[in-house]
């Protein structure tokens, strides 16, 4: 049983980068904002899928700027953090929110990260832990099981030009025939 309030996803988006080697190799070769694009554009069918709302978060850069959401998707934003502030204290602080409880709008939080004292903090605050190797682990299954109920879906539609035309037209034809 599903709750209704949708669960939070926290990316460490640069830790995530440097863990995975697909990613490394295209931030190597093309840098790091395809790399980034890259991350977003995996996770934006997975957090549909698992029903999360996800939210990418990437430190400044040293870039002196306010902190800024921009929003992907109904179901995944990214979060560049203001100059002075670390993707890890704002993930802390997010979870934190939700330790005391002010942090309403999601009965859990999830920190994908392999920094073990980012997943100290985050356990310490009731907030679930998953690994980088997992994320990428339950992406590719997510990944699986849509493709798999696809082709399912067109099996079930069978190779008759009966079952390809709307149901209006199914309806038609088959008063025709009778």
């Amino acid at each position: 049983m599903y709750s209704s309030i949708t669960p939070l996803l926290l990316v460490d988006g640069y830790n995530i980068i440097g863990s995975w080697s697909s990613l490394k190799a295209t931030r190597d070769r093309h840098g790091l904002e395809q790399a980034r694009h890259e991350l977003v554009e995996t996770l934006i069918n997975y957090t549909v899928h698992k029903g999360y709302k996800t939210r990418v978060v990437f430190d400044s850069q040293y870039q002196k700027t306010p902190s800024t959401i921009e929003h992907h998707s109904q179901h995944l934003s990214i979060c560049f953090t203001a100059w002075t502030q670390t993707a890890d204290t704002y993930i802390e602080k997010v979870c934190a929110a939700f330790f005391s409880r002010q942090e309403t709008d999601h009965d859990r939080i999830i920190v994908a990260t392999s920094d073990r004292d980012q997943y100290l903090t985050a356990m310490g605050y009731g907030a679930e832990w998953m690994s980088v190797d997992v994320l990428a682990k339950d992406i590719q299954s997510s990944r699986s099981q849509v493709k798999r109920k696809q082709q399912s879906n067109k099996r079930s539609r069978g190779r008759l030009l009966f079952n390809c035309l709307d149901t209006q037209s199914q309806e038609k034809l088959a008063r025709w025939l009778s």
